[in-house]
């Protein structure tokens, strides 16, 4: 049985290939058909893609079984984490190869081990513990927009309802502001020292669209003289309230209900925050809330803008460059904006000029745009 004539596989020779890919092997034939003088064309990248969705499902049922925990709590056999995770040993047995496999977990013989991302982020017991953000990423009011991206495509934007995940009071958000919150503490301090690293001077910050709120809570925490405003629907505030009590800054954080479109911000903001907010709308759409903002900003005030920001060839880097398909099969028109588009939406909103700075270990970057 073969492909073609012109590929020269064999049924068992695309097998093999494809069957090895995953575990790093390369054999005798497939170095030499991947050296320069003698490479031909392989399935293997589409077979790879095509059958991703059993990596993410495979990495799913390990969260949600405490695998991660289980084997940080020092379970090392697979008769010792199947009956910590109250599993059948075989079926535990193919999961922790599997996830050998795809490098969450390491194998000695018999006994599993965490690798060091999977024991900051993925074991509970980790204060950097990521694993609840499957509730918002694998929900399926964002992953139901990718069942017909063909229909997307053709449309431009969402299919999934008028509005997508923008639509107003969208619940989506609730479950984003409890899920998400641990990917957010350590960018969120990062840029409050940034912005603010002297911490020396009365800050009145407006966070729009503030969602769990650790954005303003990392400025209000960083400095004692920082009086944060919040913005955002009811529900959503409601964690965002929360958190600010949790981390005691509660007496300096009140909020704005409603659409960032349509309340009255209140006016002399030092800093207005706009973190992961502007790509779910057109050009259009952000330079007239961005004018709307810069209107209430006081002498001297700054816009600071969380995004996942491509590169100009808007395939690099390939993170940053990737959230647009998110943004295609969840909103009407948003995309992720390079920095030369985010710096011409803010100067036609009449801003001076517009930095950007990158915020390591995260892969999005903050751009500064002055009054």
């Amino acid at each position: 049985m073969r492909w073609s004539n012109e590929l020269g596989y064999n049924y068992p020779g695309v097998y093999l290939i494809v069957s090895k890919v995953d575990r790093g092997i390369h054999s005798e034939r497939d170095a030499t058909m991947s050296s320069p003088a003698t490479q031909q064309p392989t399935p293997q990248l589409f077979f790879q893609t095509i059958n991703s969705y059993q990596r993410t499902e495979a990495l799913k049922a390990a969260i949600e079984l405490e695998v991660f925990t289980a084997i940080g709590e020092g379970n090392a056999a697979v008769l010792e984490i199947a009956k910590r995770c109250q599993t059948s040993e075989r079926g535990m047995r193919i999961l922790c190869d599997y996830l050998c496999i795809m490098g969450f977990l390491a194998k000695d013989g018999g006994r599993y081990s965490l690798t060091k991302d999977s024991a900051v982020f993925l074991d509970k017991r980790s204060p950097a513990y990521l694993g609840g953000a499957i509730d918002f990423l694998l929900s399926p009011m964002l992953t139901d927009g990718f069942k017909d991206l063909a229909a997307a495509v053709r449309k431009g934007g969402a299919v999934i309802s008028e509005e997508g995940v923008v639509a107003p009071e969208h619940p989506i958000w609730v479950k984003f502001a409890r899920a998400m919150a641990p990917m957010t503490a350590m960018p969120s301090q990062s840029m409050a020292k940034l912005v603010d690293d002297k911490a020396d001077r009365n800050l009145k910050i407006l966070d729009i669209a503030a969602g769990h709120g650790l954005y303003g809570i990392a400025f209000a925490k960083n400095n004692p003289q920082a009086e944060i405003v919040a913005l955002d629907w009811a529900p959503v505030l409601a964690v965002a309230k929360e958190n600010a009590r949790n981390a005691a800054v509660s007496d300096r954080y009140r909020t704005i209900e409603g659409s960032a479109f349509d309340v009255d911000y209140g006016s002399g903001y030092d800093l207005v925050l706009l973190t992961n907010f502007l790509h779910h709308f057109d050009l259009a759409t952000c330079e007239a809330l961005l004018r709307k903002v810069r209107a209430a900003l006081g002498d001297g005030g700054r816009a600071l803008t969380l995004e996942f920001v491509p590169n100009e060839d808007r395939i690099s880097p390939p993170e940053a460059a990737g959230f647009s398909m998110m943004m295609l099969a969840g909103t009407p028109s948003g995309d992720a904006y390079t920095f030369s588009e985010l710096e011409r939406m803010f100067s036609n909103a009449g801003f001076a000029r517009s930095e950007i700075h990158p915020l390591p270990p995260s892969i999005e970057q903050v751009v500064i745009s002055h009054k």
